[in-house]
């Protein structure tokens, strides 16, 4: 599954799903938002770009890792401290796959895919600098 939704995520039934013939190994990377001081977070996504994006690098790491499965979900609105950001599930035949699977897709996430989080302070709202440089997120 790949998806940007602003629904929780099921992390239990993703990873049942990933227990297919073969897998020797799943590896979950779960984003949250983080108490760093802010009341919650606000996320936003060209939906229409990002998810396409999802769908290609989740291609490329089953190829590039001979994953078994991959699964991406991205949540968008705000989001309080604790929630569920991204939810990534790779199974593949071996832990060496999976680990560096999962670590790929979040840095490919990181690096290009056009989503943007403003994080709402007590003092003030701001816009986290991406990693890209997308959009309004980007470098502010």
């Amino acid at each position: 599954m790949i998806a940007i939704q602003m629904e929780d995520v099921d992390i239990g039934k993703l990873i049942t799903a990933a227990k297919q013939r073969g897998t020797g190994a799943i590896v979950v990377f779960d984003g949250i938002v983080r108490d760093d001081d802010i009341r919650e977070m606000e996320l936003e996504a060209y939906e229409e770009v990002a998810e396409p994006e999802l769908e290609k690098i989740a291609s490329e790491a089953k190829k590039t890792f001979n994953l078994l499965s991959v699964d991406i979900i991205h949540r968008i609105g705000r989001l309080a401290v604790g929630e569920n950001i991204l939810v990534i599930v790779v199974g593949a035949g071996h832990r060496e796959q999976a680990y560096e699977g999962s670590r790929f897709i979040i840095e490919a996430i990181k690096a290009g895919v056009p989503i943007w989080k403003k994080e709402l302070r007590k003092d003030g709202d701001r816009w986290v600098p991406g990693e890209h440089q997308h959009g309004c997120g980007a470098g502010k």
